[in-house]
């Protein structure tokens, strides 16, 4: 294995702690205008919201968290290659992987989760009357 190989995982990881930090700032944007809005006071629909956010908010946070793993693993194991210490490298780019895989089905439950968020707002403009 050469040092190019996990090289070329740095523009993906990157591109993918980018976007893991985008649904966060969207996360964080959402519960705050929910707050907002809500005053002092609860509907049962914003608390069927705040259990969903807090999940995601758990998710998104484990998937960042394996995604840095992955990006540092992938750093060390290029050094190691680097060094012309080969096996090292080769193991160390296979657990970056692995944390990045990690990352992904986590994002991929992630993504299910918000389709349940969805699907409550959904519920709750069907129990409105029609006019």
């Amino acid at each position: 294995m050469t040092l190019t190989t996990p090289a070329l995982l740095f523009p993906a990881i990157s591109l993918l702690l980018l976007a893991y930090t985008n649904r966060f700032l969207v996360l964080a944007q959402l519960i705050r205008e929910l707050n907002a809005r809500e005053g002092s006071t609860n509907r049962p629909v914003v608390l069927a919201q705040i259990d969903n956010l807090k999940k995601r908010i758990k998710l998104i946070r484990a998937m960042q968290v394996w995604g840095v793993f992955s990006f540092l693993l992938c750093t060390v194991s290029m050094f190691s290659l680097f060094i012309a210490q080969q096996l090292p490298g080769i193991i160390l780019f296979g657990v970056s992987l692995c944390c990045l895989t990690a990352s992904l089905i986590i994002s991929l439950y992630e993504i299910h989760i918000s389709c349940d968020a969805i699907e409550i707002e959904l519920q709750n403009i069907e129990k409105k009357p029609v006019a």
